[in-house]
């Protein structure tokens, strides 16, 4: 499958954190081809192993979306909402959404009480989750028997080819990666390594990295590389907290091991591969930062693919960036030595 086609498809896929299981069995079986074990952990984290006699090696990138949930259904039907993850109710009106509901998917539309019937003070007032419902098309006798407080709410799935190799898509934060993590287990199939790698594609990061921490803690890694987005140049932006859009990104900070950012640095220069670099002074908000205390520690590098419009339905990002950073990590495994863990704290 071309890695067009899998970012196309897995997008598509509803996986809100803690509803997981359909993104995690597709994931799964994309990766069957390229590892020589694959399973899906209780909590839907996704374990693709490539057999190696060398130092353990996790690699991660988080499978599950932002999304919402029902949160109260009105009188007139209209559905109530909340977040799951970081949704900014400002990004929602005029939007489709897709309801999962017991019966299956209800395909409905954000809306808000029109500008010209509110009072001039309310006027100037953002959207909040107060003032945001969504509309079924149903009376709410119909609604009341098929949606139930708790079910899911996606964004709908678009994905839009664009000049440049640009793709715009939801979901891209963070099955990008994910996409990162397929190519280079693709790639790594052609490949020597003596790494032993568990490319896993966690759970439950957009609540707090916690597939990232349960399988740092099941699987005990010698050493991690975490898999995130960052921010693209947009305009209007702060130029110290962007980067790029057309390269992949490694941040410097105490979370992460100065020797292997080292290590990532060399590898990029030697396969002629642009790298970006970022500081990250305190936490990274990402995977790395769990990883990388779990047990005793794990000694770990982030990676960042730089995307626009994060926490939205047209997550914008470079295709060229996503393959090179395939590249990128297929050489950056096949480098690793056992001589490196003795380097890694000097």
């Amino acid at each position: 499958m071309k890695i067009e086609d899998f970012l196309r498809e897995v997008t598509a896929i509803p996986g809100v954190t803690g509803n997981e299981g359909a993104a995690a069995d597709y994931i799964a079986d994309a990766f069957r081809p390229y590892a020589d074990e694959v399973r899906v952990t209780p909590l839907n984290c996704v374990v693709a192993r490539q057999k190696g006699e060398g130092p353990k090696v996790l690699i991660c990138a988080h499978l599950d979306e932002i999304g919402m949930m029902v949160s109260r259904i009105e009188e007139d039907g209209s559905l109530r909402l909340q977040s799951v993850g970081g949704v900014d109710p400002r990004v929602l009106p005029g939007m489709r959404v897709r309801v999962y509901a017991r019966e299956g998917m209800l395909l409905g539309v954000v809306g808000a009480t029109p500008p010209h019937l509110l009072k001039e003070a309310d006027r100037k007032n953002n959207y909040n989750w107060d003032t945001l419902f969504v509309d079924l098309g149903m009376d709410a006798e119909q609604v009341r028997q098929k949606v139930r407080l708790g079910d899911t709410v996606c964004f709908e799935a678009r994905y839009v080819e664009m000049k440049n190799d640009r793709v715009a898509t939801k979901t891209a934060d963070d099955r990008a990666c994910v996409a990162i993590m397929l190519e280079a287990a693709r790639r790594l199939r052609q490949m020597a390594h003596q790494a032993d790698l568990y490319f896993v594609a966690t759970c439950q990061e957009e609540i707090g990295s916690y597939g990232a921490l349960i399988s740092g803690f099941a699987l005990e890694p010698d050493m991690g590389v975490a898999f995130d987005v960052c921010h693209a140049e947009t305009p209007g932006a702060p130029r110290n907290s962007t980067s790029k859009i057309t390269s992949l990104v490694t941040s410097k900070g105490p979370f992460l091991n100065s020797f292997l950012v080292k290590k990532l640095e060399e590898t990029a220069k030697e396969n002629g591969i642009e790298l970006q670099f970022a500081v990250d002074p305190r936490y990274t908000s990402t995977d790395a930062d769990e990883l990388s205390v779990t047990r005793a520690g794990v000694p770990t590098v982030l990676l960042s693919l730089p995307i626009k419009y994060m926490h939205t339905n047209v997550e914008t990002l470079d295709m060229h960036a996503l393959k090179e950073g395939g590249r990128l990590l297929a050489h950056y495994l096949a480098a690793i030595q056992g001589s490196w863990e003795d380097e890694l704290w000097n």
